[in-house]
């Protein structure tokens, strides 16, 4: 993926959530902040006319600003273009923004100070996160309301979360003795135009992804067994001949998850199984090789300068360009909302063949049919959930609206497309919930056989927080605990000894 030892890697961001430092996480270059800083100044104070800089912003670029409005010219861009509204952003994704930002203005391409800088990590370090909303980004000119919002609180404005409730960020610097940053001269522009809100999303998205990848293998193996499946269709000869990376990889992990079972073994009644059992590899491996190149784009984008001006020192040269366009990034979480969305989608047609009353198990997995109603509804309530996700899954990326008075006349969408990708993976986590609360039941119809050791190991976890059913109860509470469980519940290796963990 990324070829620079220096460069960040979704598993140093996740690190990062879960704790790491930030001087862990190689991201502020004070030196190369520093000569950019120092040369954008005296080309300005040189006479050099630059966008956003000495002139007004967007449709407005043509208007000339005096030296002496600088900095309140800036300040202003942070207060007019704050016009975030809906839900607000998950904590973890402000977090990731603000370190994705100072990564960015750390390159050395944007003019800031090196105070900028330090007073981003400042927010990080002593956990005063801005309070940002989900709506506002067209994703073009970058994610300008939601930026705004994360770097009101650098002038002593909007809103922060600190100490457990929501603050004026005013209040929050009072009490840590802050001075609220002056602005000077590009710093609001710098702060502004970015990917950050949709990168973070991005990237939060992906770990998550690769959770949802390895889960899916994982509850595909118990409900292979609960079903009295079989196994010739992950031989490896099979996946050999058609050799798609995630294919072969979700075979071998499927082979590795089922090994000594001692149902797999029972003689099969059927000469073939369903394909959301059969065809397991080719659908959970297709999402893994959107998973790869989603993260391709993302840790690229990661690592980016999506700046406008930039500035580009040993050249002599400030280009305004277009970095800060999302059709990259727009296109890879789209791209990864329908992989992810397809998880959950197989994942329910195996629920399904589960409660037919075929393979030897009881209609709706209950005794006395009937009279109780066993699993039929949880079902129902995963296949709403799969419906759901095909409407999200529309791509907001072949979508664009014309802004800024006809300046910004073609814009990504990609901030629509990172925020549904995250309703999607909250969808594909209760899906997949239900399959594991379903084939959990199913399987204990199959005793005294043992499945493999992976899974009765996952079993008997699961077993301590959700029993077995005997009769009808009330099932939501045991849906919801099913998918806490999947959020936390230690992953068995890969095939090469990795796991992928989760931040909740």
């Amino acid at each position: 993926m990324i070829a620079d030892e220096s460069a960040l890697r979704i598993e140093d961001l996740e690190a990062f959530l879960e704790g790491s430092a930030t001087s862990d996480v190689r991201i502020a270059n004070y030196d190369q902040v520093d000569r950019a800083c120092e040369y954008l100044r005296s080309k300005v104070l040189g006479g050099a006319i630059v966008y956003g800089v000495n002139t007004g912003f967007g449709s407005l670029h043509a208007t000339r600003i005096s030296d002496d409005d600088l900095g309140a010219l800036q300040t202003n861009l942070l207060r007019s273009h704050a016009c975030g509204t809906g839900r607000q952003v998950d904590q973890q994704i402000v977090r990731l923004m603000l370190l994705l930002k100072v990564a960015s203005l750390s390159k050395g391409c944007s003019g800031v100070r090196r105070e900028t800088v330090d007073r981003l990590l400042m927010h990080i370090e002593a956990d005063v996160l801005p309070v940002v909303y989900e709506q506002g980004s067209l994703g073009a000119s970058g994610d300008l309301a939601p930026l705004a919002h994360l770097c009101l609180p650098l002038i002593g404005e909007g809103e922060v979360y600190f100490r457990g409730t929501v603050l004026p960020a005013s209040a929050a610097l009072d009490s840590l003795g802050w001075e609220p940053l002056q602005l000077e001269m590009k710093e609001g522009l710098a702060l502004l135009n970015g990917t950050q809100f949709m990168a973070a999303h991005g990237v939060l998205s992906l770990i998550h992804a690769r959770r949802l990848s390895h889960l899916a293998d994982l509850i595909g193996a118990l409900s292979l067994d609960a079903f009295g499946g079989r196994a010739e269709p992950f031989d490896a000869l099979v996946h050999q001949v058609r050799p798609h990376p995630g294919q072969i990889a979700s075979a071998t992990r499927l082979r590795a998850f089922l090994a000594n079972s001692e149902m797999l073994a029972q003689p099969k009644v059927r000469l073939q199984d369903p394909y959301s059992f059969r065809c397991m590899p080719q659908v959970h491996g297709a999402t893994m090789d959107v998973v790869e190149f989603a993260t391709q784009v993302v840790e690229r984008e990661m690592n980016a300068v999506s700046d406008n001006p930039l500035i580009f020192v040993d050249e002599d040269k400030i280009i305004s360009a277009g970095n800060f366009h999302g059709q990259p990034i727009a296109f890879a979480l789209d791209f990864l909302a329908i992989a992810i969305a397809e998880l959950g989608s197989i994942s329910e047609r195996r629920t399904y063949q589960m409660l037919a009353g075929g393979a030897g198990l009881p209609v709706y997995l209950v005794n006395k049919p009937g009279l109780n109603s066993g699993f039929m509804i949880p079902q129902y309530a995963a296949a709403s959930i799969v419906s759901q996700n095909k409407q999200l899954c529309t791509p907001a990326s072949v979508d664009s609206i014309v802004s800024s008075n006809g300046q910004e006349d073609h814009v990504s969408m990609g901030a629509n497309s990172a925020t549904k990708l995250l309703t999607v993976i909250e969808n594909v986590f209760q899906v997949l919930a239900i399959e594991l609360f379903t084939a959990a039941q199913a399987l204990e119809f199959r005793r005294p056989l043992r499945s493999s050791p992976v899974v009765e190991r996952v079993m008997s976890e699961f077993r301590a927080v959700v029993p077995f059913l005997k009769a009808d109860d009330v099932m939501f509470g045991h849906m919801a605990e099913a998918k806490s469980f999947l959020k936390r519940v230690k992953l068995p290796a890969d095939s090469d000894g990795g796991t992928h963990h989760v931040v909740n």
